[in-house]
């Protein structure tokens, strides 16, 4: 069997590289497009840019298994397809987790543009000079702004691409100084030795920009880079000094993102300007630095950016699958939001696959109405299972459920699912002293659907419950634009009940609470 798939793969790879070969392809970035995406993409059918509707479909039908929120593609610079998943819908920002990664180097290469950074060879710890910085031996002195954006800083750090837990991503986050908690991690290999994933990082490249550019890396972007590109629609977390994340925590649109994949698909060119150096996509293009995983095709990395070089695809890539992909060769540009990870070279197969021919094909108005149907499928919600309604659903109604201190800091939970239009009502913890904490509320669907809060803070609220027996009733609930799905499986007990949380990233936990006098 582990013969026949090796065989398989060699032929996959064997086909892509004749698909290539027999197209006279002519570089993406050789011509001015005649109009670019900055007011909006351009729409075509995929046949009249040489791509497949009949594949694309495909694509489409594909992402429902694959958790996706949204998915879509662009070739010759136009908008092929683009399909988002219920209860997800367009016009939302997403969280792109690490692509903001991706979003930092490109600030950092247009810092060195401008003159406010020197070079990559910039040693790092010359931006600190303010801070005592623990540790500051020989080779934490020499750690360059290359290190930082290629990933081969040397620190310390336990943040694995696998399901291990990200221990110094956790530390991080509950630190008070995330800049002096990066800064002050011992050295693990000399700079450059080697490649190790750290988003602590990123975050320090982001204070660097935010230093050099007037005190703020969003607002170098917003005038650098998101203006120019036409991207009005972000959000982006900021650290205890309100500085921005570096290594997550950026919320873009999808067509948004689509849009920095065109900018390096353009080679850092953008309606006359060139706003990113071309040397500097080059790079990206050009990844050396093994990451250490994937057998064939292997994966690189450079300035932020997955490179996997047997496929010529170049990809800023978040976690849960948040992802840009460029693809140079076929002159596509892809995006998918998505709540869990899967393989990412299938997914690059199946668009390069679609791309056919540099020049139109013929109208298939078959495939192109399947297409549609995809399309039109994945916006409609699909009911899940609902059990019996429980006899105790008129009882907890009303009731207010006080919580122990917990992990999740859940103080209180009300619950009414009598009403015509059932809803919830919880409270946490106020992070500040002596502050009144604010209840979330909202519609919760009983008939295996969502019901949507979009009057919720930073992105509509999707909840959903159901009872799985007499005693239990469990809820879904999901911020629509976060790829974290939570669920809740109340085991209610007189007047008590247990609670037990998880989502989908494995986190669990066990709540006790009780009903209010």
């Amino acid at each position: 069997m582990r013969m026949h798939r090796k065989i398989d793969s060699s032929l996959a790879h064997l086909a892509t590289a004749l698909l290539f070969a027999a197209m006279p392809f002519k570089s993406a970035w050789a011509d001015e497009p005649a109009t670019w995406p900055t007011a909006g993409w351009a729409t075509s059918t995929p046949e009249a840019q040489g791509m497949d509707s009949a594949a694309l479909a495909k694509l489409v039908e594909r992402g429902e298994a694959n958790s996706l929120d949204s998915i879509l593609i662009t070739r010759h610079g136009k908008l092929v397809a683009e399909a988002y998943y219920a209860p997800y819908r367009a016009g939302l920002k997403h969280a792109v987790n690490s692509v903001t990664k991706a979003v930092v180097g490109t600030l950092t290469g247009m810092a060195i543009q401008d003159g406010l950074l020197a070079s990559r060879e910039q040693p790092v710890l010359e931006f600190f000079s303010d801070r005592t910085v623990a540790n500051a031996d020989a080779a934490k002195k020499s750690i360059t702004l290359g290190n930082l954006l290629d990933q081969t800083s040397g620190l310390d750090w336990k943040e694995k691409l696998d399901a291990s837990i990200p221990e110094s991503l956790i530390q991080l986050r509950r630190s008070r100084d995330w800049q002096g908690f990066v800064l002050d991690r011992p050295m693990a290999q000399a700079p450059g030795s080697g490649f190790n994933y750290n988003s602590g990082n990123s975050h320090l490249l982001s204070a660097i920009v935010a230093k050099k550019t007037g005190g703020s890396a969003l607002a170098y972007a917003q005038k650098r880079m998101f203006e120019p590109l036409g991207i009005a629609d972000v959000r982006w977390i900021k650290d205890p000094q309100g500085i921005e994340a570096g290594g997550f925590g950026l919320y873009l649109q999808p067509r948004d993102m689509a849009k920095i994949g065109y900018l390096y698909l353009r080679k850092g060119h953008w309606a006359g300007r060139q706003l990113l150096p071309a040397e500097w996509v080059e790079k990206v293009f050009s990844a050396s630095v093994d990451m250490g995983f994937g057998a064939k095709p292997a994966f690189s990395y450079a300035n932020g950016w997955w490179t996997i070089p047997e496929k010529r695809a170049y990809i800023a890539a978040g976690y849960n699958r948040q992802l840009i992909i460029v693809l140079p060769e076929v002159d596509v540009v892809a995006v998918t939001t998505s709540r869990r990870n899967f393989p990412l070279p299938p997914l690059i197969d199946a668009i390069t696959a679609a791309a056919r021919s540099t020049s139109p094909l013929p109208a298939d108005t078959a495939a192109e109405a399947q297409l549609a149907d995809r399309i039109r499928n994945a916006s409609i919600e699909k009911p899940s299972a609902v059990g019996p309604t429980s006899e105790l659903a008129t009882a907890i109604s009303g009731k207010v459920w006080q919580f122990d201190r917990n992990a999740l800091g859940v103080s209180r939970l009300t619950l009414d699912l009598k009403a015509a239009t059932p809803t919830y009502e919880i409270v946490f913890d106020s992070r500040d002293a002596g502050a009144v904490a604010q209840p979330f509320t909202g519609p919760i669907g009983l008939d295996g659907l969502y019901r949507v809060n979009d009057k919720a803070p930073n992105a509509p609220v999707a909840v959903k419950g159901n009872w799985l027996d007499a005693q239990s009733f469990r809820i879904d609930s999901r911020v629509l634009g976060e790829d974290e799905v939570t669920m809740y499986t109340l085991r209610f007990d007189g007047q008590r009940v247990n609670v037990a949380f998880e989502n989908n990233r494995g986190f669990k936990v066990q709540m006790q609470g009780r009903a209010a006098e």
